[in-house]
């Protein structure tokens, strides 16, 4: 059986065997089945990378079976370029597989100058969903989210161009991101009023970062809504990235917006001793943790971002190893507690 995904005139044929070994998990009440890992463009598709890596990571992603990639209207840099840039790939190599792909964008953080390029008012969603098609080439996104609650304009008002973006047939579904359980429930309230299908709530989730534990899953479960995890691994916390020390082209060693050395510092110790039951397990630290989030029945996929195909092809070896025992379960808890 022919698995190669590049004849010699470089033309993308997708691995006919994609589906097989990939873990799909269904996404609240819905009838969506998402990939247990998905591919997020967050970083290492702007128009300061590589587009042919780009192009390389993507192609290994849907020969993995990983069918749902995420977007906003604001990744990049600049903003804008990561989902033209996939536009772009999608044209030249996934055209064919549209049907079989679940493709996500969002509208909440700074987009463009002037008061209606930011947050969740209806004009700033509505504007913002036409410039991401138009950038990809798309119909439609299989799902659009509001990226992070506006504390200024009436819920009411965002949840109701959610809901008129997919009765235009823009979005198949609705979801919403960065939200609280509170809000949540309220944004649930509305859009079931409205009778608009609301999926997910994409949040940030790891064993250093646990505060969908308190109150959001239980919300979603509650509603049928799922969860999708992103920064699973911590900003790179989470691998053997640091085990050695902090390396000068790491996000800490640059001392990033979302991660400092004092911060590593602070939690090295704890990652010596997940790595060791990581090692135990046979895994790697990144694959363990995020494993660990695929234990919650309302995650449906965990978020991952990849500077290579290899890298990506260590994180979807998560998969072969998904349980745990209570005996490690308890010692994690005792470690990141």
């Amino acid at each position: 059986m022919n698995t190669n995904t590049k004849s010699e005139a470089n033309t993308y044929i997708a691995n006919n065997v994609r589906y097989d070994s990939m873990t799909y998990k269904r996404t609240g009440k819905s009838g969506i089945l998402l990939p247990a890992i998905s591919l997020g463009l967050w970083h290492n598709f702007g128009f300061v990378d590589d587009i042919n890596n780009g192009r390389d990571i993507l192609r290994t992603a849907f020969d993995l079976g990983i069918t749902h990639i995420d977007l906003a209207n604001n990744y990049g840099p600049p903003p804008g370029s990561a989902e033209e840039n996939f536009g772009t790939i999608l044209k030249q190599d996934f055209k064919p597989y549209r049907d079989e792909l679940f493709i996500a964008t969002k509208a909440g953080y700074g987009m463009w100058s002037g008061p209606y390029g930011d947050f969740g008012s209806r004009k700033y969603l509505i504007s913002s969903l036409d410039q991401s098609l138009k950038r990809m080439g798309l119909d439609y996104v299989d799902v659009f989210y509001h990226h992070r609650p506006d504390p200024d304009t009436p819920l009411e008002e965002t949840m109701g161009a959610l809901a008129d973006i997919v009765r235009q047939g823009k979005a198949l579904y609705a979801g919403i991101s960065n939200y609280g359980p509170e809000d949540t429930q309220k944004a649930a309230e509305l859009l079931k009023e409205l009778n608009v299908p609301f999926i997910l709530n994409q949040a940030r989730y790891s064993m250093f970062d646990r505060w969908v534990e308190d109150g959001l899953l239980e919300t979603l479960k509650d509603n049928g809504v799922g969860c999708i995890a992103f920064s699973p691994l911590a900003q790179g916390m989470l691998t053997d990235k640091y085990l050695n020390g902090i390396p000068k082209n790491s996000r800490a060693g640059n001392d990033s917006v979302f991660l400092n050395a004092e911060i590593v510092s602070d939690n090295i110790e704890k990652i010596k001793k997940l790595n060791a039951i990581a090692s135990n397990r046979e895994q790697k630290l990144s694959q363990m943790a995020i494993a660990w989030i695929l234990r919650q029945p309302q995650v449906a996929s965990v978020l991952v971002g990849a500077s290579s195909s290899n890298q990506l092809k260590e994180n979807v070896k998560a998969l072969d190893c998904l349980d745990f025992s209570e005996d490690e379960l308890q010692l994690i808890d005792e470690i990141i507690k």
